[in-house]
């Protein structure tokens, strides 16, 4: 008799608790077991990712591994340059900023680095500056103003070196001249660049 009585009571806890679940999972109970996809549709979708130009990471392995002659092609290749640019021995890092060469981006820095030194903020003139040096390389308004912020700030030796650079970069550019007497006023030794760089007659 009990049997008879807890039978109804368990069909309708059953029947509430298929209510509660999801519709997808109530199509999943009423359906067959599900099969693998067929192998013509597995081909399909790969022929689409081929023409998507697209893959799965399950088939296809990325090989990162550098190439065999690399380390005799390129012997300092993981070396960061020391300051005086002769290969480093023991600096070799892991990570490595690279800026990409961008003269425009360089071009802002250099008009914001205006705007700081006509406000005779040095310090943020020349952060600016510097900045314009790692997008553009050899920039020669950038290294000419960076010289100038270095003499501002009392770094004579800082000023000279980057007035001698502007003066390899450009040695008749349109702040030669200053660049020349900017080196006299702060007792620079040794010639002029434009003595270095022009042949003896």
């Amino acid at each position: 008799m009990r049997c008879w009585i807890l039978l109804p009571v368990l069909f309708a806890c059953l029947s509430f608790a298929q209510q509660d679940s999801p519709p997808d999972q109530q199509a999943d109970q009423s359906a067959e077991p599900s099969q693998a996809p067929s192998r013509s549709n597995t081909e399909k979708a790969r022929a689409r990712d081929t023409e998507a130009g697209e893959s799965s990471s399950r088939d296809t392995r990325i090989d990162l591994s550098p190439p065999k002659d690399d380390a005799k092609n390129h012997p300092n290749g993981g070396q960061l340059p020391s300051e005086d640019n002769s290969p480093a021995a023991d600096t070799t890092d892991d990570v490595q900023e690279l800026h990409p060469w961008n003269p425009y981006r360089a071009v802002k820095d250099d008009e914001v680095g205006d705007f700081y030194f006509k406000r005779k903020n040095y310090k943020a003139a020349l952060a600016r500056y510097q900045d314009a040096l790692d997008f553009k390389e050899n920039d020669a308004v950038a290294t000419f103003r960076l010289a100038q912020c270095f003499e501002k700030l009392d770094q004579p030796d800082q000023a000279i070196n980057h007035y001698r650079q502007y003066l390899k970069i450009l040695p008749e550019g349109p702040f030669a001249k200053e660049a020349r007497k900017s080196l006299e006023k702060l007792g620079a030794p040794g010639k002029s660049e434009t003595s270095q760089t022009q042949p003896n007659r």
